[in-house]
C-alpha cells in the first residue's frame, strides 16, 4: 500500500477517506439499485460496471489535477468560469430532459450535469475576485458588483431547472464572501433585496400562471408538502411516498441495519441509488454507520480546512474553504432530506452515490485541494532544510 501511496502527494488522510468512500461506493450502488433495474431495465452488474467506469475515471482525473501546480488554478479560473456560463446557456436552449429537468448535456452516450461544473467554476473565480477586489469592497462600482455579479450569473442560469442546488451555491458564495471580511451593511443590503426579489418573484409566478417556470409548481409542490407532514404526519401519503418510504428505511434500519442487499424499502425509493442515498444506508447498515458516515465527512472537511488555513496564498484559501464547504453542505442536504427536515431536493452523497458528473467533479474539487496540499508540503520541506543548512553553517 505504501509503494502505491508514494505517488499520491499531498494530505494522506484526504486520499485515505475519499478512496474508500469510492471504493465502498461500489458496493453500495450494486445494493441500491433494484429500482433503477425495476423501471429502466438492464441488470445491478451492468449499473454497477457503469459506476465502476465514473469511479475509475474520477480518479484518474483527481490524480492529474493534484499534480498540476497551483498558480494554473487561478490563471484559469476566468476562463473556467465562462465555459461554465456557455455550458449552462447551452443546456437551457438544448439540455437532456432527465426525471422531468433540463439540466443535462449527453456527451458520447453519457449525461453530463453542467451545473456540476459551474459549481467548480465559480468558486474558483470567486475566490481570485475576492482577492483581486479585496481593497475595493467598500466601492459599490469598483469591488461589490464585480464580485457580485458573477454569482448571481451563474446561479440564475442553474435556477431555472435545479433550485436546490442554485440556493446551495449561492449559501456557499456568500459564506465565502463573509470569510473574506466583505462589508456586512453591503451584504445585508445584498440580502435584503434578494428577499424582497424573491417576494415578487412568488407573487409574480401566482398571479399570472401562464407566465410560471416549468419547474416551479415542483418546488411549490415540494415545500408543501413538507409542511402538511410536519402539521399531520399522515397526510398526503400519496404525495408523499418517496418521502415516507425513506423515513420508513430509516426506521427499519435501527441501530444495526438489515445486512447487506437485505434492505427492502430500497426497491421502493425513487433515487434510492443518489437522492434518497441516507436513507438506503441506513436501512442496510444501521443508524451507528450513519453517525460514522456523518463523522467521516466531518473529518474531511476539517482536513480541507487544514490545507486551506495551511497555505498562505489567499486565492488557495478561499479555494478550498469553498470546496470543503460544499461537500459537506451537499451531503448535509441527502441525510436532511431523508430524515424529512428539508424538502426533496436533488443533492447526492458526494463520492458515495452512483457515478455521474456530480462524482467526477467531486474528484476534480479534491484534486485541486491536494495540489495545494502538494505545494504547501513542498514549501514546508524547503523551509525545514533551509533551517538545517542555517544551524549547520553556525554550528
Amino acid at each position: 500500500m505504501r509503494y502505491y501511496l508514494k505517488y499520491l502527494k499531498g494530505d494522506a488522510q484526504i486520499w485515505m477517506i475519499v478512496i474508500l468512500l469510492m471504493s465502498f461506493s461500489l458496493l453500495t450502488v450494486y445494493s441500491f439499485v433494484p429500482i433503477l433495474v425495476r423501471i429502466e431495465g438492464g441488470s445491478p452488474s451492468y449499473y454497477l460496471g457503469k459506476h465502476l467506469v465514473y469511479v475509475l475515471l474520477g480518479f484518474a482525473c483527481m490524480f492529474t489535477v493534484h499534480r498540476i501546480q497551483t498558480k494554473y488554478f487561478n490563471q484559469i479560473s476566468q476562463f473556467v468560469y465562462y465555459l461554465a456560463i456557455a455550458l449552462l446557456v447551452f443546456t437551457i436552449f438544448f439540455g437532456v430532459k432527465v426525471n422531468g429537468a433540463e439540466r443535462w448535456i449527453r456527451v458520447f452516450g453519457l449525461t453530463f450535469q453542467s451545473s456540476d461544473f459551474a459549481k467548480l467554476a465559480l468558486l474558483m473565480y470567486l475566490s481570485k475576485l475576492l482577492v483581486k477586489k479585496e481593497k475595493l469592497l467598500d466601492d459599490w462600482k469598483g469591488g461589490v458588483i464585480p464580485v457580485i455579479a458573477p454569482i448571481f450569473i451563474i446561479c440564475l442560469l442553474i435556477l431555472k431547472d435545479n433550485l436546490s442546488t442554485a440556493l446551495m451555491l449561492f449559501s456557499i458564495s456568500f459564506m465565502l464572501l463573509f470569510i473574506a471580511r466583505f462589508p456586512w451593511r453591503k451584504l445585508f443590503l445584498i440580502m435584503l433585496s434578494i428577499f424582497a426579489s424573491i417576494l415578487m418573484f412568488i407573487s409574480v409566478q401566482e398571479a399570472f400562471p401562464d407566465l410560471q417556470l416549468s419547474r416551479y409548481q415542483t418546488w411549490k409542490a415540494r415545500i408543501v408538502r413538507l409542511l402538511e407532514q410536519k402539521q399531520d404526519p399522515g397526510a398526503s401519503k400519496v404525495e408523499n411516498a418517496q418521502a415516507n418510504n425513506a423515513k420508513l428505511a430509516i426506521f427499519n434500519g435501527s441501530l444495526i441495519g438489515q445486512g447487506v442487499g437485505d434492505g427492502r424499502l430500497k426497491s421502493y425509493i425513487p433515487e434510492a441509488y443518489a437522492d434518497f442515498y441516507f436513507a438506503s444506508f441506513i436501512e442496510e447498515f444501521g443508524l451507528f454507520s450513519g453517525f460514522f458516515l456523518a463523522f467521516t465527512y466531518i473529518v474531511l472537511l476539517l482536513r480541507i480546512f487544514r490545507v486551506a488555513f495551511k497555505t498562505e496564498v489567499l486565492f488557495e484559501s478561499y479555494l478550498c474553504l469553498g470546496i470543503g464547504i460544499h461537500l459537506l453542505m451537499q451531503a448535509s442536504i441527502n441525510m436532511l432530506v431523508c430524515v424529512g427536515f428539508v424538502p426533496v431536493t436533488g443533492q447526492n452523497m458526494p463520492f458515495l452515490a452512483m457515478g455521474g458528473s456530480a462524482l467526477i467533479m467531486a474528484c476534480v474539487s479534491i484534486g485541486i485541494v491536494q495540489s495545494i496540499a502538494r505545494n504547501n508540503n513542498k514549501l514546508t520541506a524547503t523551509a525545514t532544510s533551509f533551517e538545517y543548512n542555517e544551524d549547520e553553517k553556525t554550528d
